[in-house]
């Protein structure tokens, strides 16, 4: 059997149904158990119909974290361009921002290289994997959204996973795809 991706298998688990009352003990747990990331999803109201945390909570919880701490931004607002200073400011390694929120892909790639973070480029499940391949060589991360964006506990998506196997035939890129994990006790 051969395998497309020889690449590893990294997990980062959102936080986004966590209890905000207690949200560095469960980061800390998660990075204790194993994660080798946190995916933070940032919502504005705009982009997506809910709203999440923002760079006060994202600095706050940075400072209860281990230094080598990564942290993945979902950044699921408008104008995403806006946001990248005061999110590198928080502690954020990586700004991943959805090709549809953006007037200029480019400049926010740049803007986001520019503060020394990670990038991130995500698209929506109704967005062709095509708008993301002239962008491909400039980012570090295809996000590749499997559930509608803004909202947890949605059903996967399997006719998206097409997407996910075009873009891991780039060796160097990398692929995320959200995956909704729902257990039943």
């Amino acid at each position: 059997m051969t395998h497309i991706c020889s690449k590893p298998i990294l997990i980062g688990p959102s936080i986004l149904n966590a209890d905000l009352s207690q949200l560095a003990v469960v980061c800390d747990n998660l990075l204790n158990s194993g994660a080798d990331y946190l995916h933070l999803d940032i919502m504005d109201g705009h982009f997506v119909p809910n709203i999440t945390i923002g760079h006060p909570v994202v600095a706050s919880l940075k400072k209860h974290l281990p230094c080598k701490a990564f942290l993945d931004l979902h950044m699921m607002v408008s104008d995403p361009e806006k946001w990248v200073e005061n999110m590198k400011a928080a502690g954020a390694s990586q700004y991943t921002f959805h090709f549809e929120s953006s007037k200029d892909v480019m400049h926010c790639i740049q803007k986001i290289r520019e503060a020394d973070m990670k990038v991130g480029l995500g698209i929506k499940p109704k967005t062709p994997v095509t708008e993301v391949l002239p962008y491909v060589d400039l980012v570090d991360m295809v996000l590749i959204m499997t559930v509608e964006p803004g909202f947890g506990g949605q059903k996967f998506m399997a006719d998206m996973l097409p997407k996910v196997i075009c873009c891991l035939f780039d060796s160097l890129l990398s692929v995320q795809f959200i995956v909704g994990l729902i257990v039943n006790n």
